[in-house]
């Protein structure tokens, strides 16, 4: 009968849940807390939306090297990309450049011209493929002095009620001292997620900015040659061969 009361006995809550540390912190503990929660928030966002943008790349490269080179002029080979893609973002201003050359009056080399109308266009690709990468490196390097800002605090405030009761009793020190554990907790897991996002998006654009620039290059030998000078293409997929009709069966 008495077991039967003490499991039915509602258990005594505990007094040093995150909650509770948070709450005995007040308004600093609260805003490292949302800060830190924002941060860890805005990191996975940016994470997420990157490897997205840096997926469409990727697959677009893959389109451009199977069936680019095989058009018959730029303009027909670039009608052919996707209407926001960057490789038709490159070769768009290289055609345009090259129209305009004509019109310069002081004379520059075609070479030259165009090589620098490419590189601005490859350049502003690559510095659209690495927005929101700074956030990143600026969570993961703020991010543990922020939880350590609640740290201190946490543990400024179990000194105080040291010194006010005389001596260093575990229940007058567990909260402030949990909460500034907690703290510093919360700041590395922020970081580590921030410093292995950064670290993975960027290699994957430096992966994506070098098929660019040799895309670029490419493109360039073709527009200074009036297309003698191309990459070499293997040989056009087999288109898939027709299964022969089966004759139904007389019954």
């Amino acid at each position: 009968m008495l077991m039967y009361l003490a499991a039915a006995a509602p258990k005594p809550e505990n007094p040093y849940g995150l909650v509770e540390a948070l709450e005995q912190g007040g308004v600093i503990a609260w805003t490292v807390f949302i800060i830190l929660c924002g941060m860890s928030v805005g990191t996975f966002y940016i994470l997420f939306t990157k490897l997205i943008e840096q997926q469409k790349v990727i697959n677009q490269g893959k389109k451009v090297r199977a069936t680019f080179w095989r058009a018959g002029s730029l303009k027909e080979a670039s009608a052919k990309l996707e209407k926001n893609s960057a490789y038709k973002q490159i070769v768009d201003d290289g055609i345009k450049a090259q129209e305009e050359h004509g019109k310069l009056k002081d004379p520059v080399e075609a070479h030259d011209w165009l090589h620098g109308s490419l590189a601005r266009s490859e350049a502003g690709i690559n510095s659209s493929l690495g927005g929101g990468l700074a956030f990143l490196a600026t969570v993961g390097s703020t991010s543990p002095f922020i939880g350590l800002f609640g740290t201190v605090i946490g543990i400024y405030r179990a000194l105080i009620k040291i010194g006010a009761a005389g001596q260093a009793s575990i229940d007058a020190v567990a909260g402030p001292v949990g909460e500034a554990l907690i703290m510093t907790a919360l700041g590395l897991a922020v970081a580590v997620p921030a410093v292995l996002a950064y670290n993975f998006l960027q290699r994957r654009n430096k992966n994506i900015a070098e098929q660019l620039n040799g895309f670029t290059v490419d493109l360039l030998a073709y527009l200074v040659s009036d297309g003698a000078v191309k990459p070499s293409v293997g040989p056009a997929p087999a288109a898939p061969v027709a299964k022969p009709a089966v004759a139904p069966t007389k019954a």
